[in-house]
Order: structure tokens, then sequence, then C-alpha cells
């Protein structure tokens, strides 16, 4: 799921990453806006409003607009950043750093929510922006920019030009390709749509304390991404095994 990138990446890996990361986009952008009336997974909004902002000579208010931007922009870059230092000594690992720095965060906000939000709601907004920039530039680089988790227009525009192409191409392959093109996209609105649904009802009992539960999702998919790695080790260097037994020859 997180340690194939490159070619050796499949429909499979993809279609598991892109469930798990929408899933906790949805649930960061429905309760960071019931917790502080901001959005947190996306920047396209806060660019009007920065603007606006800015013609009307609000310039503290246009400032804080351009600081989610900046935010969001530098968890990406960050991401970035460390994806190519890791990529140096272990290529494998690649994913490691960024998600557990996003999983912390999570678990901070989650945590610490009912002490900033009175106070500090745009220190809130910006963590998790900056936590969903990391996250959206991971899952864009692991997955070749097949997969982006953190907001649904691109992903909307995506599947209406693949469902029109569908009345189009004939051919068994291209159908196959749009297909799975298509599948990948309905999975990762419906994760992102599931996670937003389940935060909105759970939100009413715990609070913004429902990102501590995002937050275990994430280390819960490191968890599960290196114990099947292990198990196919394991397997590997048994039939291995077999092939070298020279009782096997008989």
């Amino acid at each position: 799921m997180f340690r194939h990138h490159g070619k050796t990446r499949t429909l499979s890996h993809n279609l598991r990453i892109a469930s798990l990361l929408s899933f906790v986009a949805g649930m960061v952008n429905v309760g960071g806006f019931l917790a502080v009336q901001r959005l947190t997974t996306n920047v396209t909004g806060h660019f009007a409003f920065f603007v606006d902002e800015v013609y009307k000579m609000n310039l503290w208010q246009g400032l804080i607009y351009f600081l989610y931007i900046f935010f969001f922009f530098l968890g990406s870059f960050v991401a970035g950043l460390l994806v190519e230092l890791v990529a140096k000594e272990n290529e494998r690992l690649i994913y490691v750093a960024p998600v557990v720095i996003e999983s912390a965060i999570l678990l901070m906000v989650g945590i610490l929510f009912s002490h900033l939000a009175r106070d500090s709601p745009d220190v809130i907004a910006c963590c998790l922006l900056f936590a969903m920039g990391m996250q959206n530039s991971l899952v864009t680089t692991i997955s070749n920019s097949v997969v982006r988790t953190t907001h649904l227009t691109g992903l909307f525009t995506d599947l209406g030009i693949e469902l029109s192409q569908l009345l189009f191409y004939k051919s068994r392959q291209h159908k196959q390709k749009l297909f799975a093109s298509i599948r990948l996209r309905l999975t990762i609105i419906s994760f992102f749509f599931f996670g937003g649904v389940i935060t909105g009802i759970v939100y009413s009992y715990i609070g913004l304390y429902v990102l501590v539960i995002a937050s275990a999702l994430l280390i819960g998919g490191l968890i599960y991404d290196n114990i099947k790695f292990r198990i196919i080790q394991l397997k590997r260097r048994w039939r291995s095994m077999e092939t070298d037994d020279p009782g096997n020859l008989n």
C-alpha cells in the first residue's frame, strides 16, 4: 500500500491507500469545519477569500487566509523534502516520516482542541492544512500522481471525462483502463464521503477527539503495511528454501 511506488505499484495498492487516506481526509474536512468553521483539506476557497479581503483592504484577515494557503503548501513541501532525503537511504521507507508526522499533528490537535479552540482557531486550521498538504504530496508522489485524497474537485472532473470516454473507446484494453481508473475515483469519493458522514455523527459525542481516531487509522495503516510486507518476505524465503532443497529434485 505505502511501500510500492513507480512501476511496482498496482491498482490494488492504489485502492488500499486511497481508501485509507481519503477516509482520513473526509474526517479532517468535516471535523475541522465543525470545530473552527474553516476549510481544512484544501485551499481553493481560501484563495478566493484572500483576494476578497485584500480588495477590501482588510489586510490582517487577508494575511490569515494567506497563512492557510501557505501552510498547505508548506506541508506539501516538507513531505516532498522528506521523501527525497529518505529515498537516498532507503526508498522503501519514504512514506514513514510524512505519515508519522501527519498522525502526530492530528493526535495533537485532537487532544489539545479544547485548549486551542477558543483563543487559537486559526492555529488549528493551519495545523490541519499542513497535515493535509503533507498527505496530498505523499500520496501523489508514491502513486505517480494517480491518487489525490484531500479534495474532490479534480476527481469529479476526471470522473466526468472518463465516463464520457466510455462512449467512444471500443477496444477492450482501453475500456479496462478506464474502468480501473473510474473504480479508483469512485473509491476515493466514497471513502471521503463516509469519513465525513461518520465524523459528523461522532463529533456530537466526542468533538475533535475524532482526530485521535484518524491518527490511529494512519498508524494502523503503517503497521498493517509492515506486517503484510514481512509475511510476503517470509513466504518468499520459504519458497526459496523449498526450491533449493535437494529433496525436491526427485
